[in-house]
């Protein structure tokens, strides 16, 4: 049987802990749909030099700067984060992403409205507009 193509996957949605409250996001079901599948782990906001944990980050819908739930702008943070991902999946030869959703760096359906009232909106992430720019294709 032919090795299928190696895909990127948020390293939390493999129960890495590397979400903003250290803990994972273990995805059984789409594990069992990349079965067989080389997975190349990834975790933008730490790529970019975030901590794990972090105190939890929002897109602000008015400026589209990051910034975390003490006021401090960490846009550099996730753009940093953005580019060291796009490095990595262009020297692993990888074309596309699975993405865990609502995160500012990650989501493709949703993220959080800004507010850090736990309110969701249409709307993507900065490291997932940044790969679908540069030709990676986001899986949903």
């Amino acid at each position: 049987m032919p090795v299928k193509d190696k895909v990127a996957l948020s390293a939390c949605l493999l129960g890495i802990q590397t979400a903003y409250d250290g803990k994972g996001r273990l995805d059984i079901n789409l594990l069992a749909k990349l079965k067989g599948r080389p997975i190349f782990p990834i975790c933008p906001e730490v790529l970019g030099g975030l901590p794990t944990p972090r105190i939890p980050s929002e897109i602000q819908s008015d400026t589209g700067k990051v910034l975390n739930r003490e006021g401090q702008d960490v846009t550099e943070f996730f753009s940093s984060g953005a580019k060291e991902t796009l490095r990595i999946l262009i020297d692993e030869e990888i074309r596309c992403v699975y993405l865990k959703d609502n995160s500012p760096s990650c989501g493709f359906n949703s993220i959080y409205d800004g507010t850090f009232s736990n309110r969701k909106i249409q709307g993507e992430g900065i490291t997932c507009k940044f790969l679908k720019q540069h030709g990676i294709s986001v899986i949903k």
